[in-house]
């Protein structure tokens, strides 16, 4: 991927919900946001798959035993075995990493860990992996920054928003063995 110039300035961080779809407005990226009541699990946001069609995320952050920072967005349903994704990343022995730690690094809360939060890491500390089932959707949905509302844009939209970062997502497919 190539990645193209020029784009509009990142929203400050902390970005806000309204800064973020601003950015995406900016980029031309088409969205719709859905408000709800704060989802904390996968299980609690079932109603809102309904509502909602596309591919709904489960978001990671996780940290290697040498403190490197990995974000990684998967498809609700993929099973994660975090005992041996290390092997496959090529890193230290994985961790959740830390409220602490996620409010340093992507400026959001446990619960509320999007990919959309990457507008938060302009240094690009945070290593950034995306499902291959996830990609396999036309619609892919993420929380705008906190989880009490979830906001769907296309594939093609979340290439662009990585583009516009500066980033190359890394893809994975975490059905192989």
């Amino acid at each position: 991927m190539t990645l193209s110039a020029p784009h509009p300035a990142l929203p400050a961080r902390p970005a806000t919900r309204e800064g973020l779809l601003a950015f995406l407005d900016a980029l031309g990226i088409a969205h719709t946001t859905q408000d709800h009541a704060p989802v904390f699990t996968v299980a609690q946001s079932d109603g809102i798959k309904a509502s909602m069609p596309g591919g709904h995320t489960k978001n990671l952050f996780l940290k290697d035993k040498k403190g490197a920072l990995i974000l990684i967005s998967a498809l609700q349903s993929t099973q994660i075995e975090l005992k041996r994704l290390h092997e496959r990343l090529g890193c230290g022995r994985l961790s959740f990493g830390s409220p602490d730690r996620l409010a340093d690094a992507l400026c959001v809360t446990p619960g509320s860990v999007t990919a959309f939060a990457l507008v938060n890491d302009p240094q690009r500390r945070v290593r950034f992996i995306l499902d291959a089932a996830l990609m396999a959707h036309e619609t892919l949905n993420f929380h705008p920054l906190k989880n009490d509302a979830t906001t769907a844009i296309s594939r093609a939209g979340l290439l662009t928003f990585l583009d516009a970062l500066g980033r190359e997502p890394e893809i994975l497919d975490f059905s192989a063995a």
